[in-house]
């Protein structure tokens, strides 16, 4: 999935990019109205996080300007938290609006909301998700390989379902670490490794060279999209 990013604060900017790209998003950046839109039309992102105060037009302007022609999930970033400011975002077309400062967690909760509002969602939490001769089913809280029910741990489980709810993006070991066993978890990054390894013995026909769950040379792990 990717992001375009705006805001004309460097630290910001620089912040957001990393946060999001840990998180295993594509991100490409722009600090004023007319880079946005030259990449807005050229990159076509998924979704777009736009500063309100920008130096030549403003977030609200350009946000307004790609109303007339798309519907793409669109985030405002402002420092200022007023009902006007909110009310302005929102009734020119902007899905959602987070005020500065914000955490990581906030933002990605937000992007996953937006996302799932607008159907762009790859998968929603009822949906059966299917690789091959692999599925899993999140209401039923269970995976099976050819017909065959698997046992899982509870971690197992969420720590697949979650890859093959992002299939092809690529995550290291602290992003899954924050998303499978929560960010406050004090776990060491080698767990990952270690429940990847039972996954793979449990889902994967030859665990070493997997065909679902793969390894990225120093990065992290993803699924196979």
């Amino acid at each position: 999935m990717k992001i375009l990013v705006v805001d004309d604060e460097e630290t910001i900017l620089n912040a957001v990019q990393f946060s999001l790209e840990r998180a295993g998003y594509q991100v490409i950046t722009a600090s004023d109205s007319e880079p946005a839109l030259a990449l807005w039309e050229s990159e076509n992102p998924d979704i777009l996080l736009l500063d309100v105060m920008l130096p030549t037009r403003s977030g609200f302007e350009l946000c307004e300007q790609i109303r007339l022609t798309s519907n793409v999930p669109i985030i405002m970033l402002t420092a200022k938290g007023t009902e006007s400011d909110r009310v302005t975002g929102l009734t020119l077309g902007a899905d959602d609006y987070i005020t500065k400062p914000f955490g990581t967690r906030e933002l990605l909760a937000r992007i996953q909301s937006v996302m799932r509002r607008s159907g762009k969602q790859p998968v929603n939490a009822q949906d059966i998700l299917r690789a091959g001769e692999l599925s899993v089913d999140p209401q039923r809280h269970e995976v099976t390989m050819a017909g065959k029910k698997l046992e899982l741990t509870p971690r197992e489980f969420e720590l697949l379902k979650f890859l093959m709810e992002n299939p092809g993006l690529v995550f290291d070991r602290q992003t899954l670490l924050d998303r499978v066993w929560g960010a406050e978890s004090y776990v060491d990054e080698r767990t990952v490794d270690v429940h990847i390894r039972w996954l793979r013995e449990k889902i994967e026909l030859d665990p070493p060279k997997p065909q679902y769950l793969l390894t990225v040379r120093g990065i992290g792990y993803k699924f196979r999209g």
